[in-house]
């Protein structure tokens, strides 16, 4: 398998459901934050994250944040959220994903990278032999370098035949 390729394609993180997981043998999520969880920069809370991450600790799954954002940032969301995570992680370097993976006591083929970029969400995932999942970014809203490889990215997709499932794609402002 390529190391760009993600084993799944979803609209949007709270798509993913316990079911989904356990069809899968997995038993956690490492998450990126920004265009992942809530648009890039906002502070804004998106009412559905809190159902979201409820069901899933119900359900017994562990959580982690793994974010290249800065780690004030990746501290309010993870206060916010009621999950451990870590700010500045160099994704998609090996080790901050070996890492999360032991701060929730699992094995890293026991989880699912979850995140919006092929280049460090996807490609870290794989790396560490975790089962990847690449969701559509919330808002257009990034940097220029993610600008760039974001049409990369549509190009590699395309190559895999990959396509998206879930609902209908997401408006910029989101």
């Amino acid at each position: 398998m390529s190391l760009l390729k993600p084993r799944l394609l979803i609209d949007d993180v709270i798509d993913i459901t316990p079911e989904l997981l356990r069809t899968h043998g997995l038993c956690g999520l490492l998450l990126d934050l920004d265009n992942t969880l809530i648009a890039y920069g906002s502070y804004e809370d998106r009412r559905e994250l809190d159902a979201w991450v409820s069901d899933l600790h119900l359900a017994g799954m562990k959580l982690y944040l793994l974010s290249n954002a800065l780690p004030e940032r990746v501290r309010y969301w993870t206060g916010r959220l009621g999950f451990d995570g870590v700010g500045l992680a160099s994704k998609p370097f090996p080790r901050a994903f070996r890492k999360a993976a032991d701060a929730v006591g699992l094995k890293p083929e026991q989880m699912a990278m979850v995140g919006d970029q092929l280049f460090t969400d996807v490609l870290g995932g794989n790396l560490n032999g975790m089962f990847t999942i690449m969701v559509r970014p919330l808002a257009d809203n990034a940097l220029p370098h993610t600008k760039l490889a974001r049409r990369i990215e549509r190009l590699v997709l395309k190559r895999y035949g990959h396509a998206w499932h879930g609902r209908a794609p997401h408006s910029a402002g989101r």
